[in-house]
């Protein structure tokens, strides 16, 4: 896979873009009063840089608008302007391999109160070397899962296809997963049917069938697109459907995607073991198959 060219002796302090300018890590600051922080009002994207390549940059560019057209927080600069700040953060970097993040803030208001109005809005973006969610020498053997009693919030509150910044029932998740000894979360909605993980969209395979929850209460999430995408150049079905707990014990495979990750694969679901105990084939081939498409600058922009 694609190296890294910053050797670890010539490391320098990374650059954060902040409202238009660049920024020391050390002096990159939002002020306590931003409604981002105040009251997770607000939205991000979450970007691949691999081997000098932004993976579906307009995609992601897209969803960050989307998102924050839907919350009526105006981004004050244009797609293209953030396209191109986007590439010239991860390129001030010095790394070909980046987790990136690009997120906006309501902002200050007059006062520290709730009232959204008046508020000026906030852009940070920043770049790090490729952040794994998970160890990829553990995620070779597959994860244990759990499915948590935290319920992924309903649409109904808001609407799943918004990537924002509240994250606490997430985070919940999270924290019940690992307390219960296992690697990963995956969240059913209130009616108890799959939806996603921390950060991952769900599929499972049964019987050399794709299947992923439907658009609906989810994130449509980019790696996610990307595994649809594979599985039909692989000449698979496809089912975007319901999932019930019952159906992902049975399953012969299950996977998580995500950007910061790609594809990983589940072993075990609340003690229950999946298929044969480990990444299925199907599993195994999308893995290296986001990896290669990664590498060699498929879908890319580059930026290194």
């Amino acid at each position: 896979m694609g190296g890294d060219e910053m050797d670890a002796s010539d490391k320098k302090e990374l650059e954060v873009y902040v409202n238009g300018k660049f920024y020391p890590e050390s002096e990159a600051k939002l002020s306590v009063f931003d409604h981002g922080l105040l009251y997770g009002d607000g939205v991000y994207d979450t970007l691949c840089g691999w081997n000098g390549y932004i993976f579906r940059l307009q995609q992601h560019v897209d969803r960050l608008y989307q998102s924050a057209h839907a919350v009526k927080l105006e981004i004050p600069m244009s797609k293209k302007d953030t396209f191109d700040r986007i590439v010239e953060t991860g390129r001030r970097t010095g790394h070909k391999n980046l987790y990136l993040k690009c997120y906006v803030t309501r902002g200050v208001g007059p006062q520290p109160l709730l009232d959204p109005r008046n508020c000026k809005p906030s852009v940070v973006i920043f770049g790090k070397p490729y952040l794994w969610l998970i160890d990829p020498k553990k995620s070779e053997n597959g994860l244990t899962a759990k499915i948590t009693n935290v319920r992924r919030t309903p649409d109904q509150c808001i609407d799943g296809k918004i990537k924002n910044l509240n994250y606490l029932n997430i985070v919940l998740a999270k924290m019940e997963a690992i307390e219960s000894g296992m690697d990963e979360a995956i969240m059913p909605g209130l009616d108890g049917q799959i939806l996603e993980g921390p950060g991952y969209n769900v599929f499972m395979v049964k019987n050399k069938v794709v299947i992923t929850p439907p658009p609906g209460n989810i994130l449509m999430g980019v790696t996610r697109g990307a595994c649809l995408d594979m599985a039909r150049e692989f000449g698979l079905e496809i089912r975007e459907v319901p999932i019930s707990v019952y159906d992902l014990y049975n399953a012969d495979e299950v996977f998580l995607s995500s950007t910061a990750g790609g594809v990983v694969g589940i072993r075990a679901i609340d003690g229950r073991k999946i298929g044969d105990g480990k990444p299925g084939p199907i599993t195994q081939k999308m893995y290296k198959t986001y990896f290669d498409w990664l590498e060699t600058g498929r879908d890319g922009t580059r930026f290194f």
